[in-house]
């Protein structure tokens, strides 16, 4: 059998070819194999997020390339940055307490340092998420105690939690904090009921409810496993009985997380819930401003606009892309202009169907709110085609590269501002309106299926 290194490069020069250029940056390169155990290849990537966007999108694409390699283990699997263990904890015989898992410890090495609020940048989106966080900081287990933090993926989740711990290590260095995936919650249950690892059931309670401050990332993964709610119910209760800081986040709401034990949801529903919404255009640039500044290099506003305009809902994919053009710019010693802004977006602008057409999303969107199409990219400004109009505008700046201005053309000669509104305005609508995020979707189907 090659050894894993070899491996390994075999199967990232298949994915460069499989996946996009900006893909493969993002979720592919940071990605290192850690040892093959039983024919089957572990992978580990740098945090629970990322393991769970690399299983959703490329373990399959990972699996076939395994596959087309000679000499190769036969399976693939993944773990995160935190779920891997030190040097020191598998030197320790499995009989003994392992000395690592105590919470003191447990902390050390897995808060990211650059998740602070000084890097946070604060706008209408993610305001009193920011706030509730830093009252967190100040007086731990006294207000909002548990707090909630939900939103999509790539919108400062995890960063915001993590600012809590980074500040409270300053502030309070005495304080017993941990921070865990809820997937690594999950599994280090399971290895105590079976006794792996040198973990039982007393130390692994020991370890979760003899904290000053918890923090679980993901809790939505909670969804389909009744005895690790049961246990987490436990943890709640212990921990709130003791006055102690808990901090949670999801990609969904409490009410909205499938197959929760009534008791587990009535603890979650009643935390400080805060959610996190996609960032509007000025926030963005600001992200994408600070980013640039922190690396030393120079990048005008037009260019960091034109990034901003393009990738909307996502502040990790945005900033992927900043840090590829800032790759490019010192590959090719040149100027950020942009020229190389579109070169990078390339990949990530290709859509599912290449050939669609503004036409195309405008006919699906009057179809689907049954309003005529000259009333939808008219002046008229009644009720009946302001949404309508606002979420055709939001479907074409997703599934097109057309300047703003050109899409205000097609609608009457709008201002640019006015179609930026549109689609801030149905990205966020998105988060809090199912009807809206009903009918988005099912327009995109329509579009995509023509």
């Amino acid at each position: 059998m090659k050894d894993i290194t070899t491996v390994w490069q075999e199967i990232l020069a298949i994915m460069e070819v499989e996946v996009h250029s900006l893909a493969f940056d993002v979720w592919m390169q940071p990605l290192r194999p850690i040892k093959v155990e039983d024919d089957v290849l572990i992978l580990c990537a740098p945090s629970a997020g990322a393991k769970s966007e690399v299983e959703a999108r490329y373990m399959p694409l990972l699996k076939r390339a395994l596959r087309e390699i000679e000499g190769a283990p036969s399976e693939i699997a993944l773990v995160s940055d935190d779920e891997v263990p030190s040097p020191v904890a598998e030197t320790v015989h499995e009989d003994r307490q392992i000395d690592n898992y105590a919470p003191e410890r447990a902390e050390i090495g897995k808060l990211n340092p650059r998740f602070n609020f000084a890097e946070f940048v604060v706008g209408n989106c993610n305001r009193l998420a920011y706030q509730s966080a830093l009252a967190v900081a100040e007086a731990p287990g006294e207000k909002f105690n548990p707090l909630f933090i939900y939103g999509d993926v790539g919108l400062g989740k995890t960063h915001i939690m993590q600012a809590i711990g980074n500040d409270l290590r300053v502030s309070r260095p005495h304080t017993k904090m941990l921070y865990i995936s809820m997937d690594t919650f999950i599994n280090e249950f399971i290895a105590s009921i079976r006794g792996l690892h040198g973990i039982n059931n007393q130390a692994f309670r020991d370890k979760y409810r003899n904290v000053d401050l918890l923090m679980i990332d993901d809790v939505q993964f909670l969804s389909k496993k009744p005895s690790t709610q049961e246990e987490i119910f436990h943890t709640f209760e212990a921990l709130k009985n003791a006055g102690k800081q808990m901090v949670f986040t999801s990609d969904r709401r409490p009410q909205d997380i499938p197959d929760l034990d009534d008791r587990v949801r009535s603890r979650f529903s009643s935390s400080m819930i805060v959610d996190i919404q996609p960032p509007e255009l000025e926030t963005r640039i600001a992200i994408l401003e600070k980013k640039s500044q922190k690396e030393k290099k120079i990048i005008g506003l037009p260019e960091l606009t034109f990034i901003a305009e393009r990738v909307t809902s996502n502040v990790r994919e945005m900033e992927g892309v900043l840090t590829k053009v800032m790759f490019m710019s010192s590959l090719y010693d040149r100027k950020v202009d942009l020229a190389m802004c579109q070169e990078a977006l390339k990949d990530y602008l290709v859509q599912e169907c290449d050939d669609i057409s503004v036409d195309e999303i405008i006919d699906c969107t009057c179809k689907y709110f049954d309003v005529p199409k000259t009333e939808v990219v008219g002046k008229r400004k009644n009720k009946d085609v302001v949404v309508p109009r606002q979420i055709a505008i939001y479907l074409i700046i997703e599934f097109t590269n057309i300047p703003l201005s050109s899409i205000g053309n097609y609608f009457g000669g709008r201002e640019h501002t006015t179609v930026m509104y549109a689609r801030d305005k149905i990205s966020s609508l998105i988060t809090s309106d199912s009807k809206i995020r009903t009918a988005v979707n099912d327009i995109k189907a329509m579009v995509l299926r023509k």
